[in-house]
């Protein structure tokens, strides 16, 4: 069954993060299916590192488009205006209190990816079916720009600040759950080693 919504728009984030981190040098690059709770809490790719293997949790974000126009387009469902925050998971089921990824997680590194696509969901959906060369060649990426968050750091800062900041549920697939709304700028002067790494996906078309 094809991938719709927030499960086809992380899909695609992944994909792309792993030819990035393959073209970084980065060996033995893998996606994983690794979920649960606590600090087994899902991770999404893996590579080799140190004798072992770094853990990287990916979070896309539409939420960083440029173009009125196609913010403006109601068929651009993974291209959204530009808020300048970061989404960041306080609870992950509201029903079971279970933590979020902000405030624990098993990953050494939070890849926050802001991803806006240029597609209806139809094509984007179409081209994730299709091999490498018509998957980069022809996925119409509007805006990126991708954030390197070391987890132990966002951990500590987000739970001494959290309550600082707005939350908004968020629904998922049979539950919902809760984020805070934080400045790009407070979260990045906040939370020491911090990369922001910019437009990843041009660099994979080149």
């Amino acid at each position: 069954m094809a991938k719709t919504g927030a499960a086809l728009l992380q899909d695609v984030a992944e994909r792309i993060l792993v030819r990035w981190l393959e073209r970084q040098g980065r060996a033995d690059v893998r996606r994983t299916s690794v979920s649960g709770t606590g600090l087994g809490q899902h991770i999404d790719i893996a590579y080799a590192w140190q004798g072992g293997f770094r853990r990287v949790l990916v979070k896309p974000d539409p939420y960083c488009g440029t173009d009125p126009t196609l913010i403006s387009d109601r068929s651009l469902n993974f291209y959204r205006s530009g808020a300048g925050t970061y989404g960041l998971e306080a609870i992950a089921d509201s029903a079971t209190r279970q933590a979020g990824w902000a405030v624990e997680s098993g990953a050494d590194e939070i890849h926050y990816y802001f991803l806006a696509l240029a597609q209806p969901e139809a094509e984007v959906a179409a081209l994730a079916s299709e091999p490498d060369e018509v998957f980069y060649s022809e996925l119409k990426v509007g805006h990126d720009d991708l954030v390197i968050i070391p987890a132990r750091g966002l951990h500590t800062w987000f739970n001494a600040n959290a309550e600082r900041y707005a939350s908004r549920p968020v629904m998922g697939e049979g539950s919902s759950s809760w984020y805070r709304m934080v400045p790009r700028i407070d979260l990045e002067r906040g939370v020491q080693g911090v990369r922001d790494e910019g437009s990843v996906f041009a660099t994979l078309t080149r």
